[in-house]
């Protein structure tokens, strides 16, 4: 019989019990899930009675470490937490896949890094999902090929992440300073921040408007529009939002000899004849478009998600094949969000790397005055159909 990953999951909320449901039912075959440690009693009973009654309860996430039962823990608790979980991980020998984002401030998961690098033996991935996604994967290696020169410009509006008030109000840490340390930034788009420096690298300025509780009763950002400036001189444009009833997914990456494009889960090249240099310093014309030709591009059309990612954490561990995402590269699209706040909150452009001192004094400044709402009851949503496009 072949080896099992013997895993545990702290928090089992949102994220959490979906990552459970996938390794009982079967769709992660390298893993057994062993324990689950959450902090609502709720969450425990369910747990009981949705995933066998041999998988272990804990509502303390440290005696679910020091048990002895696991050798591979998933982090899917609220965002300040998934450092500091990491870190117990790594420090008792314990392999970890941490859910995005990485932390809520560099200075957070550069720690975490460090800790990451004083134990090899420990294989420590993070959960981006949409780094498997067939378009991405194959837009990041077109950019990359060389064969369409420099990136010139980047553009992505991302602003289908409409949530309702009672979506904010699930939960007492969501949306709040002091529980989730951001809005659509830290929530909903790690996932586009991390794509979108992994398929065209990180800016060195970025300037940011931020809209705090504009369209719901929020203390967190729910608008960004964002401008940044790359080394070779490219621009770009990053918009999002929570508050457009019908929103728009598009990803648009000009290059020298090439325009791409992602939209409605599908890759289209546009390919000039020569390149755009070339063009404009030859042509006698004053209007004159460049011929080019429009396909969209083949893929592997394999999109494998969560799954996926959590399949090359365990091939990682028993084999030593790749992962999705070493855990380490998680602080590249934090460090954009982070870059975008204090952008917002010093009135200022920002150059990076991000003076991670002053972000953090004023996280804290926010925290400190943090309107926590009142704790209800819990809210877990079924997200088994929200993660399979790009969104």
């Amino acid at each position: 019989m072949d080896k099992k990953i013997r895993l545990g999951i702290i928090g089992i909320g949102n994220m959490g019990s979906g990552h459970a449901k996938r390794v009982v039912n079967g769709e992660c075959p390298d893993f057994d899930l062993v324990a689950v440690a959450d902090v609502n009693p709720a969450r425990l009973d369910w747990a009981k009675k949705d995933l066998g009654a041999d998988v272990a309860c804990f509502s303390d996430a440290i005696a679910m470490l020091d048990s002895g039962l696991i050798e591979a823990c998933l982090v899917a608790t609220p965002h300040y937490d998934h450092p500091r979980y990491a870190i117990e991980c790594m420090e008792r020998g314990i392999h970890v896949m941490v859910e995005k984002p990485a932390g809520v401030f560099t200075k957070q998961v550069r720690e975490m890094n460090a800790v990451a690098d004083k134990h090899p033996e420990v294989v420590f991935g993070l959960m981006f999902n949409q780094r498997t996604n067939c378009v991405y994967r194959k837009m990041r290696e077109l950019v990359q090929s060389g064969k369409y020169g420099r990136i010139r410009r980047t553009n992505w509006i991302i602003t289908d992440w409409y949530r309702t008030q009672a979506y904010y109000d699930s939960g007492a840490w969501r949306a709040t300073w002091s529980g989730e340390g951001g809005g659509v930034l830290l929530n909903q788009c790690p996932h586009q921040l991390d794509l979108w420096q992994w398929i065209c690298g990180m800016p060195v300025k970025v300037q940011s408007h931020l809209h705090y509780g504009m369209w719901h009763d929020i203390e967190v950002e729910d608008d960004v529009t964002t401008y940044v400036e790359y080394a070779n001189g490219a621009t770009g444009v990053f918009v999002t939002t929570t508050g457009d009833a019908h929103g728009t997914n598009r990803f648009e990456i000009q290059m020298d000899r090439a325009k791409l494009l992602v939209e409605h889960d599908k890759l289209y090249l546009e390919e000039y004849s020569v390149s755009e240099p070339e063009w404009t310093a030859t042509c006698k014309e004053g209007f004159a478009s460049m011929p080019s030709t429009f396909t969209q591009v083949e893929t592997d059309g394999l999109n494998p998600q969560h799954t996926g990612v959590i399949n090359a954490w365990g091939g990682a561990i028993l084999r030593g094949e790749p992962l999705v995402a070493d855990g380490r590269e998680g602080i590249n699209g934090l460090t954009l969000s982070n870059a975008m706040h204090l952008s917002s909150f010093t009135d200022a452009a920002v150059t990076l790397p991000i003076d991670e001192e002053l972000y953090y004094r004023e996280l804290s400044k926010r925290i400190a005055t943090s309107r926590r709402k009142e704790a209800g009851a819990s809210v877990v949503a079924d997200l088994s159909n929200t993660f399979s496009g790009t969104k």
